[in-house]
């Protein structure tokens, strides 16, 4: 199993050289250095600790595609990850709320990185829209599934599922939140912009869903209509991705100001969950742990909710992992008492109900 994380170990002692290297270059003490390389370790943990549930709908998406397009999220996917989120995105944010280049952005970043994060801080009304719409609408359109028959917790999955016949009713659900939530903000300029940018979410994810329409191959596909799907599958991954990166890079301003310093900490969290997702998929673990995906959907709807409020309230990063690690845990839990109740059924039942959804055994949805 520690084979899966050989990469990440080796990013991770390249990554703390280059923490003794700029903390050194920005304190020249012991103590200075020593305190940006414990607030390297401290980011990594946060963003591994944050993403988990990140791991599992990754690779639940990487299992449906084709060797190839797995290969090239695993490398190209991961580098937009690592340095496209982690460094680009803020300094992208950066750039258009004060009006500047990239070139101008890099450098108040480095030389000035109080006013850096100011701007950066100042912009989390509509990053808190745009994240939390796009992960709500990817949580609910799990659930919302007329066909998926597999239920954990039953008593809530069954009639989400029963009112999958509504058409867009994710989209109806997504927009009364956006709706709610502006009404507790402190002025309508930022009622406004937390609205528009829950839109761009939403299309965002209505987006991908058509990439992903048009190039699916259908069931007389030849070989080549595999690469394509593969191609909405990438894009697809990535944008969660950025999603899920959304309050681990604001919230990492809690702890270092410094862009390099926050690129350095979760990018070595990044590459930990590259790992996770590739042990995953290779040992089969969301076919063992027949809930854990339910669990990780679930997560993505607390996260959802947690970055919608976080446009009015403070809500500590602690929080966020602490809700996605209990619907984690239980889905796991739940699993392992099914396998054991049930050791050659291959049907799977719920939290309320452990009697197979299908007498006959056949191959369910979930």
């Amino acid at each position: 199993m520690l084979g899966y994380f050989k990469g990440a170990f080796l990013f991770t002692i390249v990554c703390l050289a280059l923490a003794v290297w700029l903390g050194w270059e920005m304190t020249g003490s012991v103590i200075g250095t020593a305190g940006v390389l414990w607030i390297v370790v401290v980011l990594s943990i946060l963003e591994v600790s944050l993403s988990f549930d990140n791991a599992v709908v990754n690779a639940s998406v990487l299992k449906e595609m084709s060797p190839v397009w797995r290969k090239r999220f695993l490398t190209w996917g991961i580098a937009i990850a690592v340095f496209g989120m982690r460094i680009v995105f803020p300094l992208l944010i950066v750039a258009i709320a004060a009006h500047l280049g990239p070139i101008e952005a890099l450098k108040l970043a480095a030389g000035n990185p109080t006013e850096y994060e100011r701007i950066i801080t100042s912009a989390h009304v509509g990053i808190a829209g745009f994240g939390g719409a796009f992960l709500a609408m990817v949580g609910l359109k799990f659930f919302f599934d007329r066909d998926k028959d597999i239920h954990w917790i039953g008593l809530i999955e069954r009639r989400l599922a029963s009112l999958a016949s509504v058409h867009a009713i994710e989209i109806g659900v997504v927009l009364l939140c956006l709706y709610g939530v502006s009404r507790l903000l402190h002025s309508e300029a930022e009622a406004l912009t937390f609205i528009v940018s829950g839109i761009f979410g939403i299309l965002a994810h209505l987006a991908v869903e058509a990439v992903n329409s048009l190039l699916e191959p259908d069931e007389h596909a030849i070989a080549g209509g595999a690469a394509r799907s593969g191609l909405a599958g990438f894009l697809y991954l990535n944008l969660l991705d950025s999603a899920f990166s959304f309050d681990g890079v604001i919230g990492a301003f809690a702890l270092s100001n410094n862009i390099f310093v926050i690129a350095l900490g979760l990018g070595i969290g990044a590459m930990f969950v590259r790992s996770m997702t590739i042990m995953l998929v290779d040992k089969g673990t969301l076919a063992h742990y027949r809930y854990l995906e339910h669990g990780a959907f679930w997560a993505i709807i607390a996260l959802a909710v947690v970055m919608l409020l976080s446009a009015r309230f403070h809500i500590p990063e602690v929080i966020t992992g602490v809700v996605g690690a209990v619907f984690i845990g239980l889905s796991l839990y739940g699993s392992a008492r099914y396998n054991r109740r049930h050791p050659s059924d291959p049907a799977f039942g719920t939290l309320d109900d452990c009697s197979p959804v299908r007498p006959d055994g056949t191959e369910l949805k979930s």
